[in-house]
């Protein structure tokens, strides 16, 4: 029998809970930066320095849009910009200790709230959170193949 035939709407329905989850999270973050700003930060956290055009691309804006945001970045000391050593014409985004700081203490505040919220859970739910973690660490591997596939 097929995964699929064993438990039919299983994909459908853990996809719905961890949609309504990121929603919620995303909706409970401070509101001191715009999600575009703040998505860009994480990027750069993540992934390193980047062109504009890649960072364009990686959040869904224009180029035109991302120069912008970058520069208001860098103007908050967020963001630095920097030559790059391997293509003397190409200028990459850096992410300046502000930002860092920034992305590490917004993460902190989200894992503490999702924290919060388990510690009110029965022992059992918990076990079945811990028995699911390995498969929600691959769940966001491949979610990070597939957004860097998207992005080429």
């Amino acid at each position: 029998m097929s995964r699929q035939a064993a438990t039919p709407g299983a994909a459908t329905a853990i996809g719905s809970a961890l949609y309504g989850l990121a929603t919620r999270a995303v909706r409970r973050l401070p509101r001191d930066m715009s999600i575009t700003s703040a998505a860009t930060l994480a990027t750069l956290h993540r992934s390193g320095p980047r062109r504009i055009t890649d960072l364009a691309a990686i959040e869904g804006v224009t180029q035109p849009a991302m120069t912008v945001l970058v520069r208001v970045m860098e103007e908050s000391g967020l963001v630095e910009r920097r030559g790059d050593a391997s293509d003397k014409r190409v200028t990459l985004v850096w992410l300046a200790e502000a930002g860092e700081s920034y992305v590490q203490t917004r993460r902190q505040a989200g894992v503490d709230a999702f924290a919060r919220l388990i510690d009110e859970l029965a022992d059992d739910e918990v076990e079945a959170l811990v028995a699911a973690l390995p498969a929600l660490a691959h769940l966001a591997e491949l979610e990070n193949q597939d957004r860097e596939g998207q992005k080429r």
